[in-house]
């Protein structure tokens, strides 16, 4: 069984707004460490928000203001709310995930999801 499943990706127009999620397979409170990445067209993979397991948030600048990481518990699901969307955002959204399991972490990637900006 995949641990994470993202879903939410798509086609916007600049400007526009989606909302990604991330459905864990996992126990969420055996989650400490929340994050999403973005892997753009011929880059590596890039951190673009992350949340700690205290709900403390922290974004990449370019996103800050526009981007808000969202974790629920009772849906087993991790949120990207993404506004103001720009065409060179266009990438592939990865959830990552990291498990505590006694004193050791396991960190979970998705499949990720294809967003797209273009006019």
């Amino acid at each position: 069984q995949v641990p994470l499943v993202e879903s939410g990706g798509g086609l916007v127009q600049p400007g526009g707004s989606l909302r990604l999620s991330c459905v864990v397979s996992l126990s969420m409170y055996s989650i400490d460490n929340l994050a999403w990445y973005r892997q753009l067209p011929g880059r590596q993979r890039e951190l673009v928000a992350t949340l700690t397991s205290t709900g403390y948030p922290a974004y990449l600048d370019s996103v800050k203001g526009r981007f808000t990481i969202t974790r629920d518990n009772a849906k087993n699901t991790v949120y990207l709310q993404m506004s103001s969307l720009k065409p060179e955002e266009t990438a592939v959204y990865y959830c990552n995930v990291e498990e505590r399991v006694g004193a050791a972490r396991y960190k979970h990637w998705g499949q990720g999801t294809q967003v797209s900006v273009s006019s």
